[in-house]
């Protein structure tokens, strides 16, 4: 049932350069501010998240500077990584995050721009309990 998901080994340094940012928004490293996330994204981006609601760009850098404002442990681990070129510059990159009982299959469209990489759209779906 599961699909075969091999990366095209041309694109192995990507999926590694995009793995090191992923997930989003929970990597300190790259930044923690409302300007940082503003820069992580495309004027474009929006999101689906886990309940299936569609949220803003606006909403989500919203959330991100309460998140940050007072933050919290923030325990997780990803697991298979998976990354398809998509068109020139744009990448789908699809892994598995895992938060204590919780976990979700993500997938994010990144896009490789002259300022770095910019997120254009991200989706997060809860895996049920079989």
């Amino acid at each position: 049932m599961e699909p075969n998901l091999v990366t095209d080994p041309k694109i192995l340094n990507v999926l590694n350069e995009l793995i090191q940012r992923e997930p989003i928004f929970h990597r300190p490293e790259l930044g923690t501010t409302r300007a940082d996330f503003e820069q992580m994204t495309e004027s474009t981006f929006w999101e689906v998240g886990a309940s299936g609601r569609r949220y803003s760009r606006q909403y989500v850098l919203d959330e991100m500077e309460k998140r940050y404002a007072s933050p919290e442990e923030d325990t997780w681990q990803t697991c298979d990584f998976h990354c398809l070129e998509i068109a020139a510059e744009n990448y789908l990159v699809t892994y598995t995050l895992i938060q204590g009982t919780r976990i979700t299959r993500r997938s994010t469209i990144w896009r490789q721009t002259p300022q770095g990489w910019k997120i254009v759209y991200h989706q997060g779906t809860v895996v049920e309990n079989a």
